[in-house]
């Protein structure tokens, strides 16, 4: 049975305690991971630790499960404004939170696009009446995402954009790509890039391989992200600012970054799980609910991007969310839309990783909290006192099976269906108020 509600609709009492005892305590920021108690009052964390005790509180026993910081997601599509036949705010943060995500950012490429303090007020406004987590959005590098001329770029800082992505296309214009950056350095945010070179993907709808040439399709080189990369990273060195790397898919594009890395640059990268988890010959079992963009590369580049993950290369773990109605993908694979959902799977997916013995817990959280909230310059993704109480409550060893039609996302758009996993969210709390348990 699953509770919802609506944290800043429906506020906790400032003075409400509760207590979370028999919890194994993990903060990926400082590395505290021991078994104790934690106690919020209100809307924030009041104190934690191994012996904690507080009368008139409400008493939560955790059972030795695991209560981290909130997850963090920085890139998902909840498709508001203009296309919320596929996703709405209200039922994309139902499927955040079932997913143990207290916090998500919004790309741009809505309709109208979010390129204007208007639309991006109307976002914030709308999520605090109906969202049962914390939203967060980047604004568009270039007016309405065609890459001719600036957005207004400090208004929309102003205005609460966490940073600058023309997501789902790239900025080609190379000369927008220096002004943008000047923004960035200027702004203190980051320029968030999806890598791809148009002209290079040439239509393509999966991975160039022995897939698509299988299947008979136009394909997508590796070429077609590590050409933009570089050359992002080329007007980094010379300009200055903050570099993001979306969803990261080929071996040539982390390369580049652990160069820009070795030089001292501002450059940080995040890895969708579906990138980490499948390669191309996905696309033969699960259809066009394999297909997405970047597409899913070969078993060379997933290993790759796994020892990124390992090495700590890799800043973050992020969904990059698409919903798509039904109709949108039963097409032929040129014609489908690229994307997929993914706020309730990040968590049990990435657990993957720590059951094998690829990252530690600890190491596996700070991607998925503090590091992702540093990129964003967001005040969470940590325990300590007088934090915001947005927490998360694991239980890693729950063996289970994704069944994407009773995903909470209005849409079901998975290749993740019917996969076994181990570990899930059993407890969301937003601002010190529980908005879902299992």
């Amino acid at each position: 049975m699953s509770n919802f509600d609506l944290p800043y609709l429906n506020p906790i009492s400032a003075d409400k305690k509760t207590l979370y005892i028999n919890a194994r305590i993990i903060d990926p920021k400082s590395g505290f991971d021991k078994l104790g108690s934690l106690l919020t009052i209100g809307d924030k964390i009041a104190d934690f630790g191994e012996n904690i005790f507080v009368e008139d509180a409400e008493i939560i026993d955790c059972q030795g499960h695991v209560l981290a910081p909130g997850l963090i997601d920085i890139q998902v599509h909840f498709r508001y404004p203009g296309q919320t036949h596929k996703e709405d705010l209200d039922s994309g943060s139902k499927s955040a939170v079932a997913g143990g995500i207290t916090a998500v950012v919004c790309q741009p490429n809505t309709i109208p696009t979010l390129d204007s303090v208007e639309v991006l007020n109307d976002l914030h406004s709308k999520a605090r009446e109906v969202a049962h987590c914390n939203i967060r959005a980047y604004a568009c590098v270039t007016t309405n995402m065609k890459g001719e001329e600036l957005a207004d770029l400090p208004a929309l800082k102003d205005a609460g954009a966490v940073g600058f992505t023309d997501d789902g296309l790239p900025v080609m214009n190379a000369q927008l790509m220096r002004r943008a950056f000047e923004n960035s350095r200027d702004l203190g945010v980051v320029i968030a890039q999806h890598a791809e070179d148009l002209n290079l993907t040439n239509k393509g709808c999966i991975n160039e391989g022995e897939v698509s040439k299988k299947l008979g399709v136009r394909g997508i080189p590796n070429i077609s992200e590590s050409v933009i990369v570089e050359r992002d990273l080329a007007i980094l060195e010379a300009i200055g600012g903050r570099y993001h790397l979306l969803h990261v898919s080929t071996k040539e594009a982390l390369d580049a970054i652990k160069r820009a890395k070795d030089k001292g640059l501002a450059a940080t990268v995040e890895v969708a799980p579906h990138h980490f988890m499948l390669d191309d010959e996905q696309v033969l079992k699960s259809g066009t609910n394999a297909k997405m963009n970047p597409p899913l590369r070969s078993k060379k580049d997933r290993l790759a991007l796994i020892e990124g993950l390992r090495s700590g290369l890799i800043d973050a773990i992020a969904t990059d969310h698409a919903p798509h109605d039904l109709a949108s993908k039963e097409k032929p694979l040129s014609e489908a839309t690229f994307g997929i959902v993914g706020v309730e799977t990040m968590l049990p997916l990435s657990l993957n990783l720590v059951h094998r013995g690829v990252l530690s817990l600890r190491d596996l959280l700070a991607k998925m909290t503090c590091n992702a909230a540093e990129i964003i310059n967001y005040d969470g993704g940590v325990i300590k006192k007088g934090a915001r109480a947005d927490l998360v409550l694991i239980d890693l060893d729950v063996e289970w099976e994704i069944d994407s039609q009773k995903f909470y996302s209005k849409s079901k758009n998975s290749p993740f269906d019917g996969f076994k996993v181990k570990g899930r969210a059993i407890r969301t709390v937003v601002a010190g108020k529980v908005v879902y348990e299992l």
